[in-house]
């Protein structure tokens, strides 16, 4: 009797087969939709960056030129320059500023004061820039002459004396701000200036100064994206 050969086919290997590879095809469907969102929120997130940055160099740019147009006639008489990058004004003259080892505001100095310090409040308050800005800071210099920390103090205290006089100059529109923003720093002789590109020889003239400076709020806004970012992405 011949024996009839019976053939199984092996319908669950086939299956389970197919099944991997849906699995797979679905978990490579997932990690290009979570590739896709990542990379759309690292755009927006360069985008805003890049927004933030045109704002920030636009508004510098504006705050310059108003700056160096209040103040252009003016700053050969008070020996004094303007950098468009830093908007830094540098009274750079130190026998108009103090007498050497005082803190003691010179008259030549108090009446340069008089005339730069209003103004310049005057441009800060303008609307386009008065809430951009984060702080007004003025800056005390020495040379390397002396111990580091007398000079430390020096600068401190000329700083010091340059805002009391600033302050009490005249009734300005919004002092309350002005206190708020405006601040005093004596910084001795870290920031020497040099003759040479090398900076081997220091100017000991130079040196010795005073600086107003302005500082915007385009950081806090950068760290506020940053912070947004990371808590998206945990």
């Amino acid at each position: 009797m011949k024996k009839e050969v019976v053939h199984i086919e092996d319908h669950d290997e086939n299956a389970f087969a197919l099944s991997t590879g849906d699995l797979m095809a679905g978990l490579l469907f997932i990690f290009i939709l979570l590739l896709m969102s990542t990379m759309l929120r690292v755009r927006e997130s360069i985008e805003n960056i890049g927004d933030i940055t045109v704002k920030y160099n636009n508004i510098k740019t504006q705050l310059y030129i108003d700056l160096d147009s209040a103040f252009k006639d003016s700053l050969t008489v008070w020996r004094a320059t303007i950098d468009s990058s830093s908007l830094c004004i540098r009274f750079q003259d130190p026998s108009t500023l103090f007498d050497e080892g005082e803190s003691v505001l010179k008259e030549n100095f108090k009446q340069i004061l008089d005339d730069f310090f209003p103004r310049y409040i005057a441009v800060l308050e303008q609307p386009q820039y008065k809430d951009k800005i984060e702080e007004i800071r003025i800056e005390g210099h020495t040379n390397s002459n002396g111990d580091y920390f007398y000079n430390m103090k020096l600068s401190q205290d000329r700083t010091r004396a340059v805002l009391q006089y600033c302050l009490g100059l005249e009734d300005f529109n919004d002092m309350d701000w002005i206190k708020r923003h405006v601040t005093a720093n004596g910084l001795s002789s870290s920031q020497l200036i040099y003759m040479d590109s090398a900076r081997t020889i220091e100017d000991k003239n130079l040196s010795r100064r005073v600086e107003f400076s302005v500082r915007t709020n385009a950081e806090n806004q950068l760290d506020s994206i940053i912070n947004i970012i990371q808590s998206k992405n945990e």
